[in-house]
C-alpha cells in the first residue's frame, strides 16, 4: 500500500478535508495536521497580497521529501502509515490556505514528527517561492536562491 497518497503543487483553494481523507487508515491511530494560512503581517509588517510560484519539478521535488521524511521516521514496529501534503501556488489573500501537510501512524508520537518534518523539510527544500507585497509598497521575495 502507498505510504505517500497525496503529493500536489495545485492553483486551486485548498481543502484539509481532502488531505485527511489521504492519510486515513485503519492501522493508524493518530493523525497530525498543519494547516499554513497567509497572514497580514510578516516581521513587523503589514502584508496586503502575496503569491507562490514553483519550479516545474516541484510535484517530484516534493515526493522525494516526503519519502525522506518516511525512512527517517520510521521506528521498528511503528511506522508512519502515511503521507500528504498539498501546496498552492498563484495568487492568494489574506486567510486562505498555503499548504496542508498531515500525517497518519498507529501512534501519535510518530504521526507528530512525520508531520513536524515534513512541514519543516517542505519549507527548506521544496522549489517554491514567496512573492509578498507589503501596504507600504515594497515587496520581496521569499525562499529564493
Amino acid at each position: 500500500m502507498e505510504q505517500i497518497t497525496l503529493a500536489s503543487v495545485r492553483d486551486t483553494p485548498l481543502s484539509v478535508d481532502e488531505v485527511l481523507a489521504a492519510v486515513q487508515d485503519p492501522r493508524a491511530g493518530g493523525t497530525a495536521v498543519f494547516i499554513g494560512t497567509v497572514r497580514d503581517h510578516d516581521h513587523g509588517r503589514d502584508v496586503a497580497r502575496l503569491g507562490y510560484s514553483a519550479h516545474p519539478t516541484v510535484e517530484a521535488m516534493l515526493r522525494t521529501v516526503m519519502e525522506k521524511v518516511l525512512a527517517d521516521t520510521a521506528v521498528p514496529g511503528r511506522p508512519v502509515v502515511r503521507l500528504a501534503a498539498v501546496h498552492r501556488v498563484g495568487d492568494l489573500e489574506i486567510g486562505d490556505l498555503a499548504v496542508v501537510v498531515a500525517a497518519s501512524a498507529a501512534h501519535r508520537e510518530e504521526a507528530f514528527a512525520a508531520c513536524r518534518r515534513l512541514i519543516d523539510d517542505l519549507k527548506a527544500q521544496v522549489p517554491i517561492w514567496k512573492h509578498q507585497a507589503f501596504t507600504d509598497g515594497d515587496q520581496e521575495w521569499v525562499g529564493t536562491p
